[in-house]
């Protein structure tokens, strides 16, 4: 594989739109998100009413790349090799004996089918993203307040929270003003976006200039989505882009036949008929890459056109967009703004003040590390018996070099750069770090030899 990356040799250009395109205001947006799921808990299925009180320090329980095992109320943080790193209890840390207790040698019995990132279960929930890490906080309030009143042992809270997951985020929710989250954004958009910076949109007229072709494709349904775009980029949006694709229903849009999910026309947000094929470019919903990709052959001119997208959610952009469709793959990782200072490695000397496009790189929550669980990229295995503790990644960090072309903190961190910089990607062959720009996060850093790779 090469071992640099270009936009310059795209001819298509994908962008995901929550937390790609429209950044949030994470900490106004995740006690929204957490209090639409409680009040559902409380008010349509009796759970206790201590859950609507949050204290914002509690949040630092929010981590992306928990896996909740269903069946023991248990929160895990995991190693590359399914090794259970940490683990919770609800929201109780539990120690290194509980763990090696329930644990055996740290094994997690289910790693086998999630490390595979195919599948779905009924027995465990993977927490990759800012919509669902709210809910993380929220189920083990459950946990704890279900052993406290009933010394439950088993827990059977998960289609009570699916139930709540489904009632603020459905399809109509925005029409109808249903839930607690749509008629909070609608009615306070300023209080949790973030408008894009000029440099982005400026930067997506260049990339439209030089004949490139964007697409916006969002699991969100069409109403949301207009809202958001004309808040973040304008009345003109429909502009930036030459496809606009909603209620896209990811990671299926990437993984189903034409047959099971066939793009669908929009009348008034309503969907239309099913479509036998995409003929022409315009704003269309649910659908498929592979008709896209027939589309976008025409569009192009190319047998084999090159496409990037540019997402958040390994589950839902970045895995199945290399998976099924073998596009290049742009991560976004607001997690690398956890670091104090956040500048291009070339000019690692200069104050963060002069850095433009920089400054709003400062640490604040919740970019800064979780107190909990600690890095998102790397933790300490306590070693067996009288074995010394090593550095081993994350299992979501191996999951960032395995799909991803190259990570970034958002899309202003590379707004200014020449259309033909060359990215060093992540690829077998090179280091670990090699992929995220403009550095590599600092837990990957101090002695990166030490970080056992698998």
């Amino acid at each position: 594989m090469q071992q640099y990356f270009s936009l310059a040799d795209c001819e298509v250009m994908g962008f995901d739109l929550d937390h790609t395109l429209c950044r949030y205001h994470l900490p106004q947006s995740a006690a929204l998100i957490y209090d639409s799921f409680a009040q559902y808990l409380v008010t349509e299925k009796g759970y206790d009413k201590d859950l609507l009180t949050l204290n914002p320090e509690s949040l630092d329980f929010c981590c992306k790349g928990l896996a909740l095992d269903l069946e023991d109320g248990n929160f895990l943080k995991l190693a590359e090799d399914g090794t259970v790193l940490r683990a919770s209890h609800g929201t109780r840390s539990m120690t290194s004996e509980e763990i090696l207790e329930i644990y055996g040698r740290r094994e997690w019995k289910h790693f086998s089918t999630v490390s595979g990132m195919l599948s779905r279960s009924a027995k465990y929930y993977l927490y990759d993203n800012y919509f669902d890490l709210p809910g993380a906080l929220l189920c083990a309030r459950v946990v704890d307040s279900l052993d406290q009143h009933d010394g439950q042992k088993k827990y059977d809270f998960w289609k009570d929270m699916v139930a709540a997951i489904q009632h603020n985020y459905k399809i109509s929710a925005f029409k109808e003003d249903c839930g607690t989250y749509f008629p909070e954004v609608k009615n306070h958009p300023e209080k949790y976006l973030q408008r894009c910076p000029s440099s982005v949109k400026k930067w997506l007229k260049q990339l439209k200039s030089a004949g490139k072709i964007l697409l916006l494709i969002t699991s969100s349904h069409s109403d949301y989505c207009r809202l958001l775009c004309e808040y973040i980029l304008g009345n003109d949006f429909e502009e930036y882009f030459d496809v606009v694709i909603t209620n896209a229903l990811k990671p299926g849009f990437f993984s189903h036949t034409p047959n099971q999910r066939p793009f669908r026309t929009l009348e008034n947000d309503e969907e239309q008929e099913a479509l036998l094929s995409l003929d022409k470019p315009g704003w269309y919903s649910q659908g498929n890459a592979i008709h896209l990709y027939e589309l976008l052959k025409k569009m192009t001119g190319k047998l084999d056109p090159k496409v990037v997208y540019f997402g958040d959610s390994m589950h839902s952009d970045i895995f199945p967009a290399r998976h099924y469709s073998n596009w290049e793959t742009v991560f976004i990782l607001e997690e690398l703004l956890g670091d104090k200072v956040m500048v291009p490695t070339e000019t690692e000397s200069e104050p963060l003040e002069k850095k433009g496009k920089y400054e709003g790189y400062q640490p604040k929550i919740p970019y800064s590390v979780s107190e909990q669980w600690g890095s998102f990229f790397v933790d300490r295995l306590p070693g067996l018996e009288n074995a010394e503790e090593t550095l081993v990644r994350t299992w979501s960090c191996k999951c960032i070099s395995t799909y991803s072309t190259i990570a970034i903190p958002s899309l202003e961190a590379i707004a200014d750069l020449p259309l033909d910089y060359r990215f060093t990607r992540f690829s077998s062959n090179s280091s670990a770090t090699a992929g995220y720009y403009p550095s590599p996060p600092r837990a990957l850093l101090p002695s990166e030899e030490s970080v056992t790779m698998k």
